[in-house]
């Protein structure tokens, strides 16, 4: 059950910047004008993958939540715009009316009767204890307008989910989660990626985007690969970042360098095989198209110590996004002037 009642301290007050102290945890709440929470199940025996996004935003006339639940292959979609958020500021969780309830321990979702899902997670292989999360030193920056995190590479799954006409058992499935926070202002473009399904247990994962100020226009990327011995490798970061991204709706190819290692991936998958999904306007304080997304993309991944390849996979269900507000809602209006079956109308 999410925690509603804190007494605001200095931290408190920093942390509402979205910044975190060096060692601290940016799971709990930061206070921001929108939390964002992600799931993301894989079964590479079955070829299914399924999502679950929260956000819990706030609006002048109280909270507010954006919740969207995808599945490959069958392309299910359901989305809505609930009136209610709580997002707890004491540890990982948030509830978005009756909808959706989900903390570090699993994830409850009912969008009706044919969109359901009730896992619990253990054994949770979660961000080892470092000075910064996934976002580097600059998590410790205040007024930064998005941040990531991700914290769950894997665990023990059990549970079942309802996904239009199927019921699937989710026991066993690969599991990954993260979360996103911020002011609000998102990025004129952004890209995520994450995968799981190679043969030994490695998950990876991926962000960044393009922001502009005045005058200056600044594109970065980050990178997490959580390898089988346990290692967790992080590469880029804003003005000092060695990852070039070039990315489209269908291909992303990133190239990443710290002094020791490098990484490089390949991803793709066709537009028509994409979602489009939500995510908050603000200003609106309802749901908008935001977000091409693919839930069953192909990645290859080849990781490098010096000049040697030291760890090398593919995944076959892997997802990829490419957002922006303006490209989704033109992707959404294409879709529903030709067959709008194909696309749902964005709750």
């Amino acid at each position: 059950m999410v925690s509603l009642s804190y007494m605001p301290s200095l931290l408190d007050r920093f942390r509402s910047t979205g910044a975190d102290l060096p060692f601290g945890d940016p799971l709990p709440a930061h206070g921001v004008a929108s939390e964002g929470y992600f799931w993301r199940f894989s079964q590479p025996g079955t070829g299914r993958s399924l999502t679950v996004f929260v956000g819990v935003n706030r609006g002048a006339d109280g909270p507010w939540s954006t919740v969207s639940f995808a599945a490959h292959p069958n392309g299910f979609v359901r989305t809505a715009a609930v009136p209610e958020g709580v997002a707890d500021p004491h540890r990982l969780g948030a509830e978005a009316g009756k909808v959706l309830r989900a903390d570090v321990d699993g994830v409850q979702v009912d969008l009706g009767p044919d969109a359901q899902l009730d896992v619990r997670i253990t054994d949770r292989i979660e961000w080892p204890r470092r000075a910064f999360g996934g976002a580097s030193f600059f998590q410790s920056i205040p007024g930064v307008a998005h941040r990531w995190h991700p914290w769950l590479f894997g665990g023990k799954v059990e549970g079942t989910a309802v996904v239009g006409g199927e019921t699937w058992d989710l026991t066993g499935a690969e599991v990954y989660a993260e979360k996103r926070w911020g002011s609000g202002a998102f990025p004129e473009k952004w890209w995520c990626g994450q995968a799981q399904g190679f043969d030994d247990g490695t998950c990876v994962s991926f962000a960044g985007g393009a922001f502009t100020s005045g005058r200056m226009r600044i594109e970065t990327t980050l990178v997490v690969i959580r390898l089988p011995n346990g290692a967790v490798l992080r590469f880029g970061g804003p003005r000092t970042s060695h990852v070039r991204a070039h990315v489209d709706e269908e291909k992303f190819s990133l190239h990443g360098r710290s002094p020791m290692s490098g990484i490089e991936i390949e991803g793709s998958s066709p537009l028509d095989a994409a979602f489009v999904l939500p995510a908050p306007s603000l200003d609106d304080e309802k749901n908008a198209p935001a977000a091409i997304v693919h839930l069953g993309a192909r990645m290859h991944v080849t990781l490098r110590r010096r000049a040697e390849i030291s760890w090398s996979g593919e995944s076959t269900i892997a997802a990829l996004e490419y957002g922006g507000f303006e490209r989704a809602r033109e992707e959404h209006e294409r879709r529903a002037s030709t067959d709008p079956a194909a696309a749902p109308p964005v709750a």
